[in-house]
């Protein structure tokens, strides 16, 4: 079952309401608010890689609020 941390940078001011947002995404199992380079940090389950690509490329990164993100897949033990 992959899963990936993923690392958003949102539009200034709209931290909260993008944390809302990404929060409300399926596959999302936890969202926070952060401080320094990256504003959200976002930890991700899916079923399969495509569900995995789809839930990143066309539900978080197609937010308006979002401004770039990194992707880190975690590797199974």
């Amino acid at each position: 079952m992959p899963r990936a941390f993923i690392l958003v940078n949102v539009e200034p001011g709209e931290e909260e309401q993008a944390l809302k947002q990404v929060k409300s995404i399926e596959g999302v199992e936890e969202a926070y608010v952060t401080y320094g380079v990256y504003d959200l940090m976002v930890r991700v389950k899916a079923d399969t890689m495509d569900e995995l690509k789809d839930i990143v490329t066309h539900k978080i990164r197609a937010s308006k609020q979002i401004r770039s993100t990194l992707t880190l897949i975690m590797m199974e033990e």
